[in-house]
């Protein structure tokens, strides 16, 4: 009986599946794209609606046979490759590189590696996106169409080895104008003056400080030179001082939402100063499966690329469990939280990036992960969880303080806020 050939991008994807497929199924990996542009000349036809040339890179010559050689002798050929544009046009030149008119093709797609979404993949295969494809071909289009012209005149004018790229060259433009706007900004002097304040100034109550909001010629703090600035100081340091309103307010925060791939690159970056690259390396590791403990090679993660909040309700029920059983109801909003939000071009399919289990937590696969591996899981871990919690509460005050000067007579407003 033959056996169905399942192809991935990765061997630490191909281990995971081949845990949860068992029999049946030999998994190979393509190691990424096997063909691409040439590397030599453009590879588009710009008179023929801009018709790509694909070629086999010659790194991927031998992965191709290989790949071949077991497609022949498949019953069906599952092409498991990542749940996005990318993935979709891997999985079409996957195709291409090995057609065989006794080959048949399925897509299969999934957001996590775990058991339930696995088998629910398998149940229900798909055909090639072409859409998808094509969007993807779009981008490399431009990709070489941009850096193919560009590329040749940063050469001749900056210095060789620098390529423009179809982002970049225009992320460079919008910094250059912004670069502009901040040379021909006119700074404007203005000053600000703090009085640090006690309760009783013999006694032991801790000074705070209070912002001057409002001067004895104004409704507000307008001082833009030096002078004026030492005459406010002198008349305040001269001054009796009272408490003319207490304002307690409380204020609501809702929990942020679970991550998508640019909250996650900028969380780890503020956090550890990881490089966007290291944080999406690191959280494809976890993705693909890693060894942990009994359990063999786990997807911890679900897909890494993506630009939607929505998580699914199983994950949902699964993380306000964990929350009531462990934190207790009172740390538990009525209903499940929802962050969905239609974006224009988003692929609405996929999930935030969460933990495929709520109960495993951070602490339970620590001794399985290096440093790096533990500090993005656990952000993502504890960014999941925090979703679905209660509201916190700041009780913000404010406090309003009259100054009057001696010897002038003139009034000035102070305000002081804490949280």
């Amino acid at each position: 009986m033959k056996n169905n050939l399942v192809i991935v991008e990765s061997p630490a994807k191909a281990r995971t599946l081949s845990k949860i497929l068992g029999r049946g199924y030999t998994i190979k990996a393509s190691l990424g794209h096997v063909r691409d542009l040439p590397r030599s000349r453009m590879g588009i036809d710009i008179d023929n609606n801009f018709e790509p040339k694909y070629v086999v890179a010659r790194d991927k010559n031998k992965t191709v046979k290989e790949l071949r050689d077991a497609a022949k002798t498949a019953s069906t050929v599952f092409l498991a490759t990542d749940p996005d544009r990318e993935g979709e046009a891997i999985a079409w030149h996957l195709s291409e590189a090995i057609k065989s008119n006794d080959i048949k093709y399925k897509r299969v797609t999934f957001h996590e590696i775990t058991q339930k979404a696995i088998e629910r993949a398998f149940k229900s295969p798909r055909e090639i996106d072409m859409q998808l494809v094509n969007a993807q071909q779009a981008r490399r289009i431009l990709d070489r169409l941009v850096g193919y012209k560009l590329s040749p005149l940063l050469w001749r004018k900056v210095r060789k080895g620098l390529s423009a790229g179809r982002v970049q060259s225009v992320a460079v433009k919008i910094i250059v104008d912004r670069e502009r706007e901040i040379e021909n900004f006119v700074p404007v002097e203005y000053w600000t003056i703090e009085a640090e304040l006690k309760k009783d100034p013999a006694g032991d109550s801790k000074p705070f400080r209070a912002l001057l909001v409002k001067t004895a010629d104004s409704p507000k703090a307008e001082i833009n030179n030096r002078d004026k600035a030492a005459a406010v100081k002198a008349e305040l340091e001269e001054s009796v001082y009272s408490v003319n309103k207490v304002t307690v307010k409380k204020t609501p925060r809702r929990p942020a939402p679970p991550f998508i791939t640019s909250t996650l690159q900028q969380e780890a970056w503020r956090r550890f100063r990881f490089t966007a690259k290291m944080t999406m390396s690191t959280a494809q590791q976890l993705y693909e499966g890693l060894p942990v403990g009994d359990e063999g090679s786990v997807g911890l993660i679900t897909y890494m690329r993506t630009d939607s909040t929505h998580v699914a309700p199983s994950a949902l029920a699964e993380v306000r469990n964990y929350i009531s059983e462990t934190y207790g109801t009172n740390y538990l909003p009525a209903h499940a939280r929802s962050f969905s939000r239609k974006v224009k071009g988003a692929q609405e399919a996929h999930e935030a990036i969460r933990p495929t289990k709520a109960w495993r937590t951070p602490a339970s696969v620590k001794q399985y992960l290096n440093a790096t591996q533990y500090k993005i899981y656990n952000l993502i871990w504890q960014r999941m969880i925090a979703s679905q919690m209660a509201e916190a509460s700041f009780e913000n005050t404010t406090v309003d303080i009259d100054a009057r000067c001696q010897l002038s007579k003139n009034k000035y407003l102070l305000r002081a806020t804490s949280s």
